[in-house]
Order: structure tokens, then sequence, then C-alpha cells
């Protein structure tokens, strides 16, 4: 699939060599079509295109200067903030990856990835200065270049780089002339977690990314006059689509602080927002407040929900009170460039085709092709009984960062119809086609376990939970852990007036006995990981330390 141009291709002084478009292009368009719109607000502070555009020309000519040529990652160490944002395009303006870091993750993991990345620069907020601080104390290797993008170079004497300040940011000239960077480089270099306990880095390249904004445009038609939430913390993949599918468009970003996130309606309608995105948890949220009113965002003509199976009931309930919009549950793992696969929620049709209670993850991008690997490793691709989904195409990434070997075990190679050799990614994902052709959803692969024998999908046993009155979000785990295997299963239930006896009986009526779970444990709220998902580890840790104290 060729990248689409909207009327105003980038000028040759942007760094476009007339093919693809990178990340950053559709912003300069937004720039020289929109310079006054608003491009961002974070809390009360507003930005226009052309302010944005002015800063981070400065901060990438800093970047230039002292760093030169390309194959450069920055390094964006701040949150929610100026520097966390113009640091995205300042970076790229450079011709760099940017690599996003967050100031409140455990100092030892950020140290880690700081030294994985091998980072040439570090764009660093005041907000943060103690975060580095704490960095420095563990003997983190840092770029040799420091930007304080807020902050006198006298608050950071300590730092072995050179360091240029607020006042000497704003005194550079802004770069005029961008360099021309490969379609197959990095834009981006995000970090997962790790099978091994070290985050895996996951570099998406401006080919994959292009891909995405314009089957998305395609999609859902963003216009300068939308405004578009920020949820997700940069380090999550999913703030991509809000920043440049606004930025590419003319439109509005407007970042959300956690605290509106315990109550965002009440940010949805001071910010005129028009297109809301976040992971599904959050909607939950929403739902145990009580306040899912029918038609109580009615300014709203997107919401998407993607990151993690999206509840069926939630999805309804979220219907009702955006009765104007169009809400869609998105699929993909980051390796896959945001998401590759949708699904438009229809409330005639859509509780037909959920599983389990979960939502379809529907069908995949434009330009991409899929199969499904079944137990005999066949890869098929209208398997109705299930197996791993494996994607291929332009938004598939590269590979892993300096790491050929967890590369090979994600990468699958088949010869499709033609006979063409096809490298598949394998997402760990379990999926089934449905009689319409869509794809629904059924859990993570290593979310299959097995119980006295029996394959047991937790998925499952969620889904008829959280189809019980007053459940809002369940979860189950294997517990107790006996040489990698589960012995049984406990679940974990946030709700309103929740029978748990009672709950146990349903699920007794509904499951067979091995499915059954032995202890049911009410929560105020789930424990989330960063990425705002359910953080199963967490809960595996609240089982241990009960087992403890029994002891």
């Amino acid at each position: 699939m060729q990248t689409k141009f909207p009327s105003a291709t980038p000028r040759l002084e942007d760094g476009f060599d007339g093919g693809i478009e990178r990340l950053h292009h559709g912003f300069l368009r937004s720039v020289r079509q929109h310079p006054a719109n608003l491009a961002l607000t974070v809390r009360e502070q507003e930005w226009t295109y052309q302010m944005l555009d002015d800063t981070a020309r400065r901060w990438a000519a800093v970047l230039s200067q002292q760093t030169g040529g390309q194959d450069k990652r920055t390094g964006i160490f701040s949150y929610r903030s100026e520097a966390s944002y113009v640091g995205v395009l300042a970076s790229l303006y450079a011709g760099h990856t940017f690599v996003p870091l967050n100031p409140t993750f455990p100092a030892a993991r950020t140290k880690m990835m700081i030294e994985r990345a091998e980072l040439d620069a570090l764009i660093v907020d005041k907000a943060s200065l103690k975060p580095l601080r704490e960095l420095l104390r563990l003997g983190a290797t840092l770029p040799r270049l420091v930007l304080l993008t807020d902050a006198d170079s006298e608050e950071l004497l300590e730092v072995p780089a050179d360091v240029a300040d607020r006042s000497a940011l704003m005194q550079t000239e802004p770069l005029n002339e961008l360099p021309v960077v490969p379609a197959d480089s990095a834009a981006y270099l995000l970090f997962t977690s790790g099978s091994t306990g070290v985050p895996k880095g996951v570099p998406i390249t401006h080919r994959n990314v292009t891909h995405f904004l314009t089957v998305t445009q395609d999609r859902y038609q963003i216009t300068s006059s939308d405004r578009l939430t920020q949820t997700f913390d940069q380090t999550f993949d999913l703030s991509v689509f809000d920043l440049f599918m606004a930025w590419s468009n003319g439109a509005a970003v407007c970042s959300i602080q956690p605290i509106e996130l315990l109550s965002p309606i009440q940010f949805i309608q001071k910010q005129g927002i028009t297109v809301w995105f976040s992971v599904p948890s959050v909607a939950a949220l929403i739902r145990k407040q009580n306040l899912l009113h029918k038609g109580c965002m009615p300014g709203l003509r997107l919401s998407l929900f993607c990151g993690e199976a999206l509840p069926q009931s939630t999805a309804q309930l979220w219907q009702e009170a955006a009765p104007d919009s169009v809400v869609e549950n998105l699929y993909g793992p980051t390796e896959l460039t945001i998401a590759c696969a949708s699904y438009q929620w229809d409330p005639s049709r859509s509780p037909l085709e959920c599983v389990n209670g979960v939502v379809p993850i529907g069908s995949l991008f434009n330009g991409l092709k899929f199969g499904i690997l079944d137990e005999s490793g066949d890869l098929k691709s209208d398997l109705d009984k299930g197996g791993e989904l494996c994607v291929s195409g332009p938004q598939m990434f590269p590979g892993y960062w300096r790491d050929p070997k967890q590369t090979a075990l994600k990468q699958l190679e088949a010869v499709d119809d033609a006979g063409i050799v096809v490298t598949y990614y394998r997402t760990g994902d379990r999926v089934r086609m449905l009689s319409n052709g869509i794809l629904a959803y059924l859990g993570r692969m290593d979310d299959q376990i097995q119980v006295q024998g029996y394959r047991v999908e937790l998925s499952e046993i969620e889904g008829v939970l959280s189809g019980e009155p007053g459940v809002i979000l369940s979860a189950a785990v294997g517990w107790p852990l006996e040489e990698g295997s589960a012995k049984g299963i406990c679940a974990f239930i946030v709700g309103r007036e929740v029978d748990l006896n009672g709950l146990a009986a349903a699920a007794g009526r509904k499951l067979p006995s091995y499915m059954v779970p032995r202890r049911f444990y009410s929560l105020e709220q789930m424990p989330l990981n960063a990425n705002g998902k359910i953080d199963r580890k967490a809960l595996l840790a609240i089982l241990a330390a009960q087992e403890v104290g029994e002891r």
C-alpha cells in the first residue's frame, strides 16, 4: 500500500525525498496550513503549531550540532510536559530516533533502558532533575549531551556530559533545513517487558508508522477541528496515535493528567474532546464510579479502545453514554505498530459476535496479511478452532533492538499462495475466525493454562464472571503454581455489591468444576501496570503474600 499525500506535500527543506513521508512530515504540513491552530494543551498551558515548530527547530539545531550525523537516538526523560512533546518533534527534526523514558519508573529499570538504547542525547525538564540524579547515583551511563529545557546548567553540575540549558536553547538559531532520513530508519524505540526480566527494545520505522497513519486516517477522517485525548504514557506506543493523527491533520492534542483520569468525563466536556482513546480499564473505572450515564458525552464522535480486551458490557454502556460516537475496538502489539486490526461496535449485531464476553478484534488493516497457527504448526487463514495470530506486512517491525535471538523466536516464515516466502510476526495471542470472517480474541497464548490435565482459557472464566450482576472487571490467574503449572484458579473482582458466594455458585453453573475458581477476592481497583493494563504479576504477588501470612 502506497502512502497517500494530502494536497500539500512536504518540502525538500523539510527532509522530504519525494517518496514515503516520514513521521514528522504531517506535522510540518500542518504548520504551513494551520500555524495558529491549537496543537497541544498540557494542564492550563497551550501551544500553537507555530510555537511548537519554532521551539522544536531550536532544540533540533543543538542536537544536530553536538551529535552530528544520522542513526542517533535521543532519550526524552520527562512526563506530560512541554519537553516530553516538543522533544519528540525535535528528535525527529534532527533525524534522530526518539526514545521515551518515564521519570516515574523505577530508576534501575530506566538505567537499563538508557544503556541498552545507547543514547546520543537526553532531553530533560526541570521536574525530572531529581530522578535524573537518582540515575547518576546508581551509576547510569548518560549520553554525551543533555538538554535542560527549562532549567539552568548550574542546577545539574554533577552531570558528566555537555549540557545545553534553557538559555542556550533559546539563543540557538532554528534548524531551517531538516535532514533526509531513510524510510526504513527507526522513528522511535520503545521498551516492552521481557520474559527474561530485561526490557525488549522495539524499533518502529518511518515506513511502519506512516502506513499505519494512512490506514487510520482513511478510516477516521481526523480534521483540523478535532480535539484528541492523550490518556497514554508516552512509553506506550498508543500515544503515537494521539500525537500524530492529530498533528498530521491540524487537530489538537489534549494531554490528560493522571488525576483527571479518575473522572475524565469532566475533562472531555471542558476540553471539547471529539476523539477519545484509552485502554478499556479506564472505561471500567468510570463504570465503577457509576458515571457512565446515558448521553453524558454527546460531543464525542470517535471512542477508541486498545491495549487489552474490551468487555462487551463496557462497550455497550459507553455507546449509550456517547450516542453519537463510533465505538471501536483496536488491536495490535507494539511490534505491529500501534494497531493492526479494528472492529466497530454495533448495538444490534455486536452482542451476538462477542466471545466470552469480549468484543472481537475485527479485521486486519489494508495491506496486512495474517494467518492462524494451529497446534500442528500449520498456518491457515480460516481456522475457526483457534490458534496463534501471525501477521505480516508494512507495519511489522524490523526486529528487536540488538537481539536477533528474541527476533528469531517471534518470527515465522511461510510460503504464500503465490509461492513467495513471507515472514510473519507471532503475536502470542489466540484468536479464531467467526462465520462472518472477523477475528475473535481468545486471550494470550500464555494465559492458556492446564488444570487437572485440562486446557483452560482464563479469558473464558473472566467472560463468565464479568457477565454477572455488579461485576465491572474480573481477572483470573492460575494458583497455586507448582513447577510451572497451576493446580487451581483464583479470581479477582472489581464491582458494586457483588456477592462472592453467589458469584462462585453462578460460575459453578456455567463452567466445568475444574474451571471454577477456588477463591474469589474483591478489590477496590485492579492493579494496573504503566500502560494501564491489568497487572497479573501483582495479583500473583497478592496471593503469594497471603500464602506466607497463613503459614
